[in-house]
């Protein structure tokens, strides 16, 4: 059976409804758009003048300033690009300083350097130059000497004495009072054994004297030693006036040798001790005398057991009047307990006959 054909309608009322609010609120909007437009443009045109000027020259405020913060920072980029030049150039300069200040320094240290090199040559030559000098001198002293002494200690003295000449005479004090310094020793040491007598430390004292002065001699000078107490004699047996020639030393060794075994003894006789200066033919350019005091006696043989000091001074004064003039005299005095008078007495009569005087210490040569 057919089915009945229903009639509809594609359009219902509330689509309409819809439809039309739509197309009115679009309306709506569209005149308020349109009123506000119209609004504005007629508003006055000396308003929207003022508003354009102002804007305007805000524009132009804001580009001057930003054109003097353009030219600002363009002069600072080349105060900073100048800045960074002068940074540069001193930052140069001063590599370049330091490395000539590190030359400079290295040549300081190095002429500082040479300078005490220098300077420790010169004194390394200096003292070389001493040396030489030294040696030199010691080998011309030992070339003019025939003899050499040695003190205690390896000690060199400087004694003032003239052991210069051509003919030197030697007085050696062999008497008693050669024993010892003081007279209660001198008396118990007489009678004491020879051994004992040339073990005196005064006598040994005296003859190291003689050995000293026997190595100063010129080998082309001529010498004669003698002892003395009441006569004097030379220490060589037969060479009585009679001048040895030093030479090669033999004879003055002989003569140390024979001293050191002559015995002192008896009393002291300068009369014959200074009569030996009269005796030599020549006679000598220079004497030494070792003598410890004046003389006890004016003559070999005497019968007074004591004599005073003021016999003793007159002893003295009656021998030194035997000193022919023009021979200086040396003296080297020995200490003696109580002879206060032997000193000022040969000190003058050094400084009369040009000679010199020497109190000789204890641990002399």
């Amino acid at each position: 059976m057919a089915r009945k054909r229903r009639n509809g309608n594609v359009f219902s009322m509330s689509f309409l409804d819809c439809m039309s609010c739509g197309f009115g609120a679009v309306i709506l909007f569209f005149m308020i758009i349109n009123a506000q437009t119209t609004r504005d443009v007629d508003a006055p045109p000396e308003r929207l003048m003022a508003e354009t000027n102002r804007l305007e020259y805000e524009i132009l405020d804001k580009r001057k300033n930003l054109v003097l913060a353009r030219n600002t920072m363009e002069q600072l980029e080349d105060e900073r690009a100048e800045a960074e030049n002068e940074i540069a150039e001193i930052t140069a300069l001063i590599e370049k300083l330091k490395i000539e200040l590190a030359k400079h320094d290295n040549e300081t240290l190095a002429k500082i350097e040479r300078v005490e090199k220098l300077q420790s040559d010169i004194e390394s030559l200096e003292e070389q130059r001493k040396r030489l000098l030294a040696m030199e001198k010691e080998k011309l002293e030992e070339g003019n000497k025939v003899r050499s002494f040695t003190g205690d200690g390896d000690r060199q003295y400087l004694t003032g004495l003239k052991v210069g000449g051509e003919r030197i005479l030697v007085l050696v004090d062999a008497s008693a009072s050669m024993l010892d310094r003081r007279i209660i020793n001198i008396i118990r040491r007489r009678n004491m054994p020879e051994a004992e007598r040339l073990r005196s430390a005064k006598w040994r004292q005296a003859v190291a004297s003689v050995d000293w002065l026997s190595a100063q001699f010129d080998p082309e000078s001529k010498f004669q030693i003698y002892t003395y107490n009441t006569e004097a004699k030379p220490v060589l047996k037969g060479s009585e006036g009679v001048w040895l020639e030093v030479g090669d030393g033999e004879q003055l060794s002989e003569a140390i040798r024979v001293l050191r075994r002559t015995v002192p003894q008896n009393g002291t006789n300068m009369m014959s001790a200074y009569d030996v200066i009269n005796q030599l033919n020549p006679p000598p350019d220079n004497v030494i005398v070792l003598a410890d005091g004046l003389p006890t006696m004016n003559a070999p043989q005497t019968e007074r057991g004591m004599v005073t000091g003021q016999e003793r001074l007159r002893y003295h004064y009656e021998a030194e009047a035997l000193v022919p003039s023009g021979i200086p005299v040396n003296i080297l005095l020995y200490p003696m307990e109580g002879d206060y008078n032997a000193a000022i007495a040969y000190w003058l009569l050094a400084y009369r006959t040009g000679g010199s005087f020497m109190s000789v210490s204890e641990d002399w040569p």
